[in-house]
Formats: C-alpha cells, structure tokens, sequence
C-alpha cells in the first residue's frame, strides 16, 4: 500500500505538475477554459454529489489557475442524449461523464488513457472499472463514482416475522418472501423490472443463476441458466405475490421508498440508501446477493458513471491535467458516504477501508475488485439496455414466457 501512494505521489509530481508549467497555456499566460459536462440532480438524493463535484473544481483552479472549469450539467436521464445530440452537432465538451462511451471511441473521438495519464496514475484504477472501460482492448471509459449493490434487508419485519438472518439461498429468498407475506408486508422482495434500471437488477439475478448478458463472442441472452433465472423468478416470486404488485411497472426509486416506509422487507440496492435509511431510523442490514444454490455470494454487479476526454476541441494538456488531478488528489474526492457512492481507484479505496467514519461502506468496497459489468464496451449497448428496460418486466409476469424475452434481446444485440 505505501509502495503505491509512493507511486501516485511521484505522478503528482511528473505527471499533472509537470504538464501545468509546459502545457495548457500557461507559458504565455493565456489562460485555457475546459468545458465539461456533468449530470445534475436537481436538489434529489445527488445533490451531495454536484457539491463535490464542486469543491473539486474550486480546488483545482486554485492549484492551477492558468486552466478554468466551465462546468454545465445536465439532468442525469437526458445526459446521454444531450451529449449525442451535441457530438452529432459538432459542439463536443473538452470533459463529459456519461453512461455509454464506445461508439465515441469507435469513432475515434476520445482519449485513451494511456494518452491522459502517466503510467502509476492509470495503473492506480481497480483492475475490473479499468477492463470494463475498454474497446478493443484499449482503456477510453474513466470510471467515477462507483457502486456494486448489495442485499438491503429490514431487520424489525424479519424479526416480526420469526426470521433471524439475510437469506444465503434462492430458497431461502423465497421462505422469507413468504414470511414476510404473511405478516401483511406488501412488497417482501422489491423485484425492480421497470423502466428506470431494470438492467441492473436483471444482471444480478442471472449472475446468481450462473447466467449473464454476453459472452466473449457477443450477447448471449438466451442459454439455459438465464432462461432457468426467469423462470424461477415468475414462478416462485412474481406469480406467488413475493415480489410486490406489478414488478414490471416497480422502478428502483419507488422500491427504495418503499423500503424507507417499511412496506418492502428485501431489495437489492446501492449505498446512496445507507444515509436515507439511518435518517429514517430504520432497523436493517446488508448481505451478499445469494447465488442461486447457496454456495456462496453471487458476482456483484458493478455500475459507475464514466467520464470521457474528446479530442474535438484538442485541449489535451489541460485535460490530462484536470483529470490526473481529480484521480490522484485527495481534495477532489467525489465519494464517500455522504454521496453514496465509491471509489474506483485502489489508493482511494484503501484508505476508505482505513477510515472509521465510512465503515458502512466496506462492504461495499470489498465488492468492487470482483465486480462484473454490463457489457459498455459494446457499441449496441445503448440499444439493447432500452430493450430490456421496455421487455425484461413481460418476462416474468404471469404467463410470461422467457425464452421468448431472452431471444429478442439477442436479436435486437445482432441487428442493433
């Protein structure tokens, strides 16, 4: 660990000082403005993160103050279409986060990077967010913001209901479904397959099934576990009333207020509901996701926001500058327990595990080196992740068929 912030603090050092004095302007006293784009949440449960966000610019511009931060955001759910719409308009910012990055890679329009940081710096990502931001094997998505959700549980319903510990099983999922069932909890496991994230729950689910969403030759919706997954899901949760009154139509905002309120005794959720629940003082816990045999903890599902580097505007140096800023300074953090959200560097994550005052949130980042993602470096993402978000609820619904489902989702990936 010591060997490592050795290594980050000498990139400090050779890495974005160096650049400050030789690039970006600053020799001759221009000053450069670096546009860049970033969701906003007006006033919802991300507020804490556009106030890190920025404090991390006003500590930027005061170490390097011949680079200035035009920083515009955009509500998160039009973020991607406002960033294509503007990429196809010729007007691309210098920065962008955003959930979908390899059609610009593709394109050619982005950074590597291997171009924006100095080898210590780059190195410094978790092994799993750097792979998953990659096409054609080559580093272009630059994850922030990390998160790998875990088994929320409400401790007072389990032990109005005679339980006494989180399920290990599928099995045990559904005893406790019906304990809770049958002390009148409405929604016992908040199966969240409508149409806000959907994809993220879904891939929970088949990776506890021994399943996912792709291979190494492409998608691969349709195989047996994930078909199996489906199955059991309509069968033994959605059918049986487990799983709330409609979970086609239950988005995750919905389920986590559902939780806040006591009417949902299960959901798989991410850390942004630690700080909601204890200011609801709620009694509950966390678990691993069950795999489907109880043979352990299923993959965690890894998500994150990506920022990107477009080389439309050819600022370069100050964007390498900016971001080796924002991956290796500790005053540009944008994690932590008020945000609800994680870190994706191992520096970073070490001395999170190291500070008492964010210990709800090792669990969480013990997760992250394991962590599986959906399959971002795929240039038909995009189009496949509406799929699922309109087609995955139909699914499991009553008379649901899932191999039907499971098909399509291969056939929009081939022809998308």
């Amino acid at each position: 660990m010591r060997r490592r912030r050795f290594l980050l603090q000498t990139a400090g050092l050779t890495g974005a000082g160096a650049l400050a004095m030789s690039g970006c302007g600053a020799g001759d006293g221009d000053t450069v403005t670096l546009d860049v784009l970033l969701a906003g949440y007006d006033g919802t449960v991300g507020t804490s993160i556009e106030k890190r966000w920025d404090a991390a610019v006003r500590a930027f511009e005061k170490k390097h103050p011949a680079i200035r931060v035009k920083v515009e955001r955009v509500p998160f759910l039009k973020l991607d279409a406002t960033l294509t719409r503007r990429v196809k308009d010729g007007r691309a910012p210098d920065i962008s986060e955003g959930n979908f990055f390899a059609p610009y890679a593709q394109d050619g329009r982005l950074y590597s990077a291997d171009e924006l940081f100095e080898v210590p710096v780059q190195a410094n990502f978790i092994a799993s967010f750097a792979d998953a931001g990659k096409v054609d094997a080559v580093q272009y998505g630059l994850a922030t913001q990390a998160s790998a959700p875990r088994l929320f549980w409400n401790k007072a319903l389990f032990e109005q209901a005679g339980l006494a510990q989180a399920p290990t099983s599928w099995a045990e999922l559904r005893s406790c479904a019906q304990a809770l069932q049958r002390i009148g909890v409405a929604t016992p496991y908040a199966l969240t397959f409508g149409p806000e994230a959907s994809e993220d729950e879904l891939l929970a689910w088949l990776l506890a099934g021994d399943g996912g969403y792709a291979s190494v030759s492409g998608y691969d919706f349709a195989n047996p576990e994930n078909e199996a997954t489906l199955t059991w899901l309509r069968d033994k949760l959605v059918v049986p009333g487990l799983a709330g009154a409609d979970p086609a139509k239950l988005t995750r905002t919905q389920a986590y207020a559902q939780f806040l309120q006591g009417k949902a005794g299960m959901l798989l959720a991410h850390p942004v509901l630690l700080s909601a629940a204890d200011r609801a003082g709620l009694k509950y816990a966390t678990a691993p996701f069950p795999k489907r045999d109880g043979s352990g903890a299923a993959p965690p599902v890894g998500l994150n926001d990506w920022l990107m580097a477009f080389k439309a505007n050819g600022r370069l140096d100050a964007a390498r500058t900016f971001l080796s800023f924002l991956f290796t300074s500790p005053s540009a953090r944008t994690y932590g327990a008020d945000t609800g959200t994680l870190p994706a560097t191992a520096s970073d994550s070490e001395a999170l595990q190291e500070d008492r005052s964010q210990r709800a949130l090792w669990p969480f980042v013990a997760e992250l080196p394991v962590a599986e993602f959906h399959p971002v470096g795929l240039r038909s993402w995009a189009t496949v992740r509406a799929a699922i978000r309109e087609r995955i609820g139909a699914a499991v619904a009553p008379g649901g068929d899932p191999a039907h489902v499971l098909e399509a989702l291969d056939q929009v990936g081939s022809s998308a």
